[in-house]
């Protein structure tokens, strides 16, 4: 029994397959862009947090105890630090590993770095709000 017109597998030309590791190989690239700018909004926004916390909420704060505050402000700032610098060294990685043709595997230290600091940080905020 042969296969239906449609079935029938259609012979791929070579420079086909080529065309599509080339195009796979760009949307990679462009999503790991996607992925560096993700990292800055998410360093900058922890930058913005930082501000708020360390200066303006001690400003508004009555009881003038303004170390807490400045902790886990100066916290937020270091935070979004390394979250901006992890994006951008990550962007870096996967560029060269693109150009090299292999596949790169995230490293997992920086990831649970922030994780934990992003924990850590969450934990304090919720302190310094129920202690306040």
């Amino acid at each position: 029994m042969t296969p239906e017109p449609e079935q029938r597998a259609t012979p791929v030309e070579p420079s086909q397959l080529l065309s599509e590791a080339v195009d796979a190989t760009r949307r990679t690239y462009l999503a790991s862009e996607r992925t560096q700018l993700a990292w800055w909004r998410t360093g900058l926004a922890a930058l913005a947090v930082a501000l708020g916390v360390g200066r303006v909420v001690p400003e508004l704060d009555k009881s003038g105890t303004r170390w807490p505050y400045v902790v886990a402000g100066v916290g937020f700032a270091l935070w979004g630090i390394l979250a901006i610098a992890y994006g951008s060294a990550q962007r870096a990685a996967t560029g060269r590993a693109l150009a090299e043709g292999r596949f790169l595997e995230p490293t997992a230290w920086p990831l649970r770095t922030l994780s934990v600091g992003g924990i850590g940080l969450g934990l304090l905020t919720a302190l310094l709000i129920l202690l306040d």
